[in-house]
């Protein structure tokens, strides 16, 4: 059998740190849900839906956009912009440069929440994320994360501020 065919095995070093890191990837999305349910009776991801808008230029973004940055599928954002939307959070207009497209705008109702549900949430993103790790651990954390997100979407621009 070709050498290259062969499965490429983690060494035990490479297990522990791999599941480290599976653990941590299963545990940190669970405790911020938890945090964002306690503090602001929201879902995480509806809470980053509503911290993209609330960072986009007139509180406005094309859901295709939204989808990619909160790493969705159209049909899931979908659902939760509609919930958004039945809560007063969000508006769903047409997008005027393209009729195809649509907007999805964050209502002053909507910032209200997001203002309200960040100080809690930068906190426990402190708390578990960083205030654990040096400066330079969380530069790392950067770059790894990026290197990470490139293996994954090739075409994905390098952060240029990882240095």
């Amino acid at each position: 059998m070709d050498d290259s065919t062969e499965p490429r095995w983690l060494d035990a070093q490479e297990q522990q740190y791999w599941y480290l890191f599976a653990y941590a990837l299963v545990r940190l999305p669970a405790a911020l849900e938890a945090q964002m349910r306690r503090d602001a009776g929201i879902e995480q991801f509806e809470y980053m839906a509503l911290s993209a808008l609330s960072m986009a230029p007139e509180r406005t973004m094309r859901i295709s956009r939204l989808a990619k940055y909160t790493g969705s599928t159209l049909t899931r954002l979908s659902n939760v912009v509609g919930r958004l939307e039945g809560r007063g959070w969000v508006e769903r207009r047409p997008d005027p440069n393209d009729g195809r497209s649509t907007l999805a705008v964050l209502t002053d109702q909507g910032w209200d929440k997001v203002v309200a549900a960040a100080p809690a949430h930068v906190a426990e993103v402190r708390r578990l994320i960083f205030d654990p790790l040096t400066p330079e651990q969380q530069r790392q954390l950067g770059q790894i994360s990026d290197r990470i997100l490139r293996a994954i979407d090739p075409d994905r621009p390098t952060d240029p501020t990882l240095g």
